[in-house]
């Protein structure tokens, strides 16, 4: 079986979470920070990931509303995923990324105490989140 790479984003309008994972074993790890100014990123910078880590899927968290109803921040987070799309033609999957965040803090918490919650490590553990709830949602047996 021929394992699919996914590379996750966690999307936000100052910093971007980028994470990688693997279908075969379900699980990804964190990699970095992407700044963005607005929302807006280096592109050239994610194509430079895209190049490298060559993902077979990208998947872009969601932000939704506690009671699953868009927001701003949705609709902004839907347009940098198709951004990716258009720009560097790679297949994109949207994740409903509630409480990620708050996830990923709680597993930073874990690994290193109050230390360990640098904004770019929350942003790069909560792509991490993303890619896993993907995997939950779409490969469990």
């Amino acid at each position: 079986m021929n394992s699919k790479t996914v590379l996750g984003f966690d999307f936000g309008t100052k910093s971007i979470g980028v994470a990688i994972g693997q279908e075969i074993t379900a699980s990804a790890t964190p990699l970095l920070s992407i700044k963005a100014v607005d929302g807006i990123p280096n592109w050239d910078q994610i194509g430079g990931l895209i190049k490298e880590w060559q993902p077979d899927l990208v998947v872009v968290g969601l932000p939704l509303n506690m009671d699953g109803t868009e927001q701003d921040m949705t609709h902004r987070a839907r347009k940098f995923a198709n951004r990716i799309n258009a720009k560097f033609k790679v297949k994109i999957a949207t994740q409903d990324e509630r409480l990620t965040t708050t996830d990923a803090k709680a597993r930073l918490f874990e690994l290193g105490g109050f230390k360990a919650l640098t904004k770019g490590q929350v942003d790069a553990v909560s792509a991490v989140l993303i890619i896993e709830s993907y995997f939950e949602n779409n490969f469990s047996k």
